[in-house]
């Protein structure tokens, strides 16, 4: 009899997988999709409520034996009933015969990896010796975003503004503790992004953008991740760049097509083409650079496998018949 592992959050949670893992899988896999050989379709999707969504997010990465599908939803207004903002399920197959060969629920990975592509376009995109953080919405990609800079960076101090002083609050003292950072509470978004070495905004993604990030507070030589697609910035602002990426052309024309990113600077290239070092990423100390991370499937499938090994070496999960 087949059968599928089943792992619940906390399952997914105990196998213990490491930012560190992820930036490695996920670099390796963007250089796979820059060479052209990962097998990833626009991803279709469904819209119940006003800026809420949920996606099919299927991908297949060769060098990693990886297939499958992610189905995620992200409702904004969850947080009133005291549910995640994001929730969901992914599917990991067998490359050889299709069957399935677990199902997880994708919270902590659509967390985990999307701090991790951030990590990755700061590598080729970030000043190396870069110290200061601005956090803009400290929620769970407040967090993963953090986590990842830190892996790659000399981070000394952060600046985090919320909406919700308590959810800021309660941010600065984990955050700072967690690594070893001087961690500030700021009362206004410019104290997050001006002087800052990296800038994320990390709230919910919207349609209309509130652009609240104004032309002039990025400073020379900073780095930004548009967690949120534009809804952070004012078009003026984004267009102070020398440099912006994203981490799948075709995703964001699709998102323009449907009324996204209506004013975006030029489109410098795919986070994958400079992962393969098919275009350079920072070429000089005094270059603004922005990448905005749509969310790939082929994230979700690079970090698939290293749970499910994890989850077999370690007995977690829950066995199902098919």
């Amino acid at each position: 009899m087949n059968q599928v592992l089943y792992l619940s959050r906390a399952d997914v949670d105990a196998t213990n997988v490491t930012m560190r893992q992820l930036l490695d899988a996920l670099f390796d896999a963007f250089a796979a999709k820059g060479r052209g050989e990962v097998e990833m379709p626009p991803k279709p999707g469904i819209h119940p409520a006003p800026d809420a969504f949920i996606h099919a997010m299927p991908a297949y990465i060769p060098s990693l034996k990886s297939a499958g599908l992610k189905w995620v939803a992200g409702f904004p207004e969850n947080y009133r009933r005291d549910l995640p903002y994001i929730t969901g399920l992914l599917i990991l197959n067998d490359v050889e015969t299709g069957l399935p060969l677990a199902i997880m629920d994708c919270t902590w990975v659509t967390g985990m990896r999307t701090g991790a592509a951030t990590g990755v376009a700061a590598k080729f995109l970030a000043r190396p010796e870069s110290e200061t953080v601005g956090i803009l919405a400290c929620g769970v990609q407040g967090r993963t975003n953090l986590t990842a800079l830190a892996e790659l960076f000399p981070l000394t101090r952060v600046h985090a503004y919320d909406v919700n002083k308590k959810t800021q609050d309660d941010y600065v003292r984990e955050v700072g503790k967690k690594h070893g950072v001087e961690a500030v509470g700021v009362d206004h978004p410019r104290e997050a992004v001006e002087g800052m070495d990296l800038v994320v905004t990390s709230g919910p993604i919207l349609r209309i953008p509130h652009a609240t990030i104004q032309a002039g507070w990025m400073k020379e030589g900073a780095f930004a991740s548009l967690v949120d697609f534009d809804s952070y910035w004012a078009p003026a602002a984004m267009k102070e760049v020398d440099k912006f990426v994203t981490d799948d052309i075709p995703q964001l024309e699709h998102y323009r097509e449907v009324g996204y990113f209506q004013d975006l600077p030029p489109i410098y290239g795919g986070l994958g083409e400079l992962a393969a070092g098919l275009k350079p990423g920072r070429e000089n100390p005094a270059e603004r650079t922005m990448t905005c991370n749509l969310g790939l499937a082929m994230d979700d499938m690079a970090t698939a496998p290293l749970i499910y090994q994890r989850a077999l070496e370690r007995g977690i999960g829950t066995w199902l018949e098919l």
